[in-house]
């Protein structure tokens, strides 16, 4: 950047940073003769946020935004840090530094923060942007569930709108579904949805099927990891060797069935086995928050518990990549389809697409992939009979259906 244009946005910078004062001021002194002090500097301080939101994006960053507002998650943080900076600053000064110094420290350290925070909003606009990117793989999960889940795969892979799908092996249709995707012409990649939490039991295994919860707690409990990992062990063996017989292949993609194959006494395993068993690739979930989403849908994200979902996923992910990385195991690049689990659906589903179409490659240039259950009509009841009760209340909902019709519908 040249010396006149680093000027002109430090004018630029300055003249909303006066603007977001006086907001901050007129506020605080009309909501001052109606409420508390204590409660109307926070309110006048998040109108000031938003006029410097607004402002830096639409003036100072223009180049970088295009005229667009960030994204919002910017003004969440610049907000929550300065009310974190302003209450906590006063009190790791004390009474003991100098005044003229304390004041320095209490004016410019907000200042500084929000230009980092405006700054890196602005390069995050711009890669949006600018960043063509790759689209994200369609992956559909649980073929061999049922015959309305197989029928929806299936259709999706007729309308190229599918990359590869989880065979889900010791499900009610798995052979027929297996038998059906090896006759396709060009049959995509096809996965292994390795599954603990439920389905047939095993009497080698008496403590399997069990909770997501559950496996989660053994992962740190000695005693319950001695007598759970041995059976993870063996049915980990069996859906292995199902899946070759089904399928003839040798390499085994694998994921999970909730994402149980993340759980890391469930991952240890896996990557114990993975030399002997050809386990090459594992599905990781790390899902960058989807840009232009609308606040109804973040709100029913938090209510119908995806956000919760999203951040144990999250960490479950942060801890498994170093493993696969020192076991020379690939994986996926981002991900999208924890979020908005089961509901992939209109604007959910749009911006999980455009957001993973615009992330970088990862480092060995794996792509994104964006995850969908879809269903059609019918075919349930084998469920229960096989024990996927679960998988028949969500089955049961109308949201794998809607999932079917919008990926069909997606504009790609």
């Amino acid at each position: 950047m040249n010396t006149t244009r680093l000027l002109g946005r430090l004018g630029r910078y300055g003249a909303i940073g006066i603007v977001a004062a006086a907001v901050h001021a007129v506020i605080l002194l009309l909501l001052s003769n109606w409420i508390s002090l204590s409660l109307a500097n926070p309110i006048a301080f998040l109108a000031a946020s938003l006029a410097g939101y607004v402002g830096h994006a639409l003036v100072t960053f223009r180049e970088e935004t295009g005229g667009k507002r960030f994204a919002r998650r910017w003004l969440v943080l610049q907000y929550a840090v300065n009310l974190s900076v302003c209450a906590l600053l006063p009190l790791i000064l004390g009474a003991w530094m100098q005044p003229i110094l304390r004041t320095v420290i209490l004016v410019f350290t907000p200042t500084v923060l929000n230009a980092l925070i405006w700054s890196r909003a602005a390069q995050f606009s711009a890669r949006q942007r600018t960043q063509g990117g790759t689209p994200p793989l369609l992956h559909a999960d649980d073929l061999g569930l049922g015959a309305g889940v197989d029928h929806a795969i299936f259709d999706l892979n007729q309308l190229g709108r599918l990359d590869g799908a989880s065979l889900l092996v010791n499900g009610p249709t798995a052979k027929t579904a297996s038998d059906t995707w090896r006759q396709l012409p060009n049959p995509p990649a096809l996965y292994l949805h390795l599954c603990l939490t439920e389905g047939p039991g095993d009497t080698a295994n008496v403590d399997l099927p069990t909770s997501f919860g559950r496996l989660l707690l053994a992962s740190w409990l000695p005693w319950q990891r001695r007598r759970l990992k041995p059976q993870i062990q063996r049915s980990l063996r069996q859906q292995i060797s199902r899946y070759k017989q089904l399928t003839g292949a040798n390499e085994i993609h694998l994921d999970g069935h909730q994402h149980v194959h993340l759980i890391p006494i469930v991952l240890d395993t896996v990557l114990g086995l993975a030399q002997s068993e050809q386990v090459t690739w594992i599905r990781t979930t790390a899902e960058p928050l989807p840009t232009d989403l609308p606040l109804n849908l973040w709100w029913a994200c938090v209510r119908q518990g995806g956000a919760l979902k999203w951040l144990v996923l999250q960490c479950l992910t942060w801890l498994a990549k170093p493993k696969l990385r020192r076991r020379n195991v690939g994986t996926n690049g981002s991900f999208a389809g924890v979020l908005f689990t089961g509901r992939m659906t209109g604007e959910a589903l749009e911006c999980c697409w455009h957001t993973n179409h615009c992330q970088n490659a990862s480092e060995n240039g794996s792509r994104a992939m964006l995850l969908i259950h879809p269903a059609q009509p019918g075919g349930g009841d084998v469920m229960q009979e096989h024990q996927f009760t679960e998988s028949f209340a969500f089955f049961s909902s109308p949201q794998r259906q809607r999932e079917w019709q919008a990926m069909k519908n997606l504009k790609i």
